[in-house]
């Protein structure tokens, strides 16, 4: 009887009673709704508070699809950079003993720690017209800074740990005798992080590469250091908001700031369905039994 009673608290997976828990639910919902569901309610009401027509009017402006597609481009070139910088130093980490290691791991989380502003004026100092290398920038008609080059540099900058901080514990928890097989088989470096290592961190890869998204999208510190807020040219769509906002074109404002959301929210549910899918394929294999050992098969990394 005693059993039985513990492996139902073990399910349930606490003891407290049960209006310890009802209260503690309760509470995260009420949270959740008033900072995050009725904020955005409210962005989506203002923007359609003077019709359907106003809304897409807004959109349509030249300025604004300006910033569309220039958060677009941004996040289009900054998230395939940070995968392969991502992937890479992950590798190095988890993979490799060497001097310096720590040193690494810490530079990829320090744009976590360093505000997004810092990092504008950073590349201010390095490429601005007064910084290290502005005059021969000038000398050669390069433009970085008050640039689209500039606010792609400053957006790989905040999102670059993402995807490496979601790949290092998971190769680390791994290991490496997989691909130490792989290649006592015969594999070359190629094949073995393709058919080995990319199918075992294909989930956390999608999961940061999302988020880095998410990121780009919506970074707005550094971008608005490093690029002069010319309208219609360098200006993406957070920082199209404030100057909207600012001229108090409420409407306009938010309906940018929507679509905004309304892309969060896409991230959000591609991100539900990878998670979904995620524990799916681990269920299932759980369910399957166990192959023949990989040395009995050669053929697969071929």
């Amino acid at each position: 009887m005693s059993q039985t009673l513990t492996a139902n608290k073990v399910q349930a997976g606490t003891t407290e009673a049960r209006w310890i828990r009802r209260s503690l639910i309760g509470l995260a919902l009420a949270f959740m709704f008033l900072f995050l569901v009725l904020p955005l309610a409210a962005v989506f009401t203002e923007a359609l508070r003077k019709g359907l027509d106003a809304y897409l009017e807004a959109l349509k402006e030249p300025d604004a699809w300006s910033a569309i597609r220039l958060t677009l481009i941004v996040a289009a070139v900054a998230v395939p950079l940070n995968l392969v910088f991502g992937v890479a130093a992950a590798w190095a980490i988890a993979k490799y003993e060497f001097k310096g290691k720590s040193l690494l791991t810490t530079l990829v989380d320090l744009p976590f720690s360093v505000s997004p502003v810092v990092a504008g004026l950073i590349y201010v100092l390095m490429f601005g017209a007064q910084g290290w290398f502005g005059p021969w920038l000038q000398a050669h008609d390069i433009k970085i800074i008050f640039a689209v080059p500039g606010i792609i540099l400053a957006t790989v900058f905040v999102t670059f740990p993402f995807i490496a901080r979601e790949l290092i514990p998971l190769m680390q928890a791994q290991g490496n005798d997989e691909e130490q097989a792989a290649i006592v088989l015969g594999a070359t470096g190629w094949q073995t992080f393709w058919r080995v290592t990319l199918p075992n961190i294909k989930w956390g890869l999608l999961y940061g590469v999302i988020l880095c998204n998410a990121r780009a999208m919506g970074e707005f510190g550094a971008v608005s250091v490093v690029s002069g807020h010319i309208r219609g040219q360098t200006n993406t769509m957070p920082l199209h908001v404030e100057i909207l906002y600012n001229e108090y074109q409420s409407v306009a404002a938010f309906a940018v700031a929507s679509l905004l959301a309304l892309l969060a929210l896409v991230t959000l549910a591609i991100k539900s369905v990878i998670e979904w899918q995620h524990e799916k394929d681990i269920k299932t294999a759980s369910d399957t039994p166990p192959e023949r050992p990989l040395a009995s098969k050669p053929d697969a990394l071929v």
